[in-house]
């Protein structure tokens, strides 16, 4: 019986730093098989995988999330010891993907504005209007319905005044982002808008150290 010997975060840190780092699959079996072994609680590893999935992966690779929550519901189902190699699967998958941090920069970004930033109204323009009264006062005036327009595509702004042309989500050029990135580029060229700088983390935003 393999035991943590009483260093279980470090075998946890290293168990994701290995897909992260995009160290060797042998590593991410490896570190995993160690935590299997030591009793650690298999939830915990899928629950950290799924996570990973959206945090490290993200939409580099879309399939990386479905490829995590099919492994957790793979394991609750089949149970140990047979419900072990869902898991790898799942972390082979995942330490071999393409990897950004993209949405969970802008996660992080958004999250902030909106705790610090005066939380303004819905601008009235794509507000639902249900009712006469709703009408009257603006709710939905002018609001353009975008598949009513060539390639669904429409110059209008849908965030509070005082957020008005803030860009949250850059992605990088890993795997399928880059097809994200081609298309929000070619919505900005007809909107006539300049690219936006390269995105900062809120941590290098602040001068902090990450």
């Amino acid at each position: 019986m393999v035991k943590m010997d009483g260093n279980q975060v470090t075998f946890r840190g290293r168990y994701l730093a290995s897909g992260a780092g995009h160290q060797p699959l042998l590593r991410a079996l490896y570190w995993m098989g160690r935590m299997l072994e030591a009793g650690e609680d298999p939830h915990y590893i899928a629950r950290k995988m799924i996570r990973f999935a959206s945090e490290d992966v993200g939409n580099a690779d879309p399939q990386a999330l479905q490829v995590a929550v099919s492994a957790m519901e793979a394991f609750h189902f089949v149970g140990l010891p047979e419900g072990d190699l869902a898991l790898a699967q799942a972390a082979a998958y995942l330490a071999t993907a393409p990897n950004s941090n993209a949405l969970y920069t802008a996660f992080q970004k958004d999250q902030r504005d909106i705790r610090e930033i005066e939380n303004m109204p819905v601008p009235l323009h794509i507000r639902n209007a249900p009712t006469t009264l709703m009408r009257d006062l603006g709710y939905g005036k002018d609001y353009k319905y975008p598949h009513d327009y060539a390639d669904l595509f429409v110059e209008e702004e849908y965030l509070p005044e005082n957020l008005k042309g803030k860009i949250y989500y850059q992605p990088s050029d890993q795997g399928f982002e880059r097809e994200i990135k081609t298309r929000l580029e070619h919505w900005r060229k007809k909107k006539g808008e300049k690219a936006p700088p390269p995105s900062l983390s809120p941590f290098e935003e602040e001068g902090k150290e990450i």
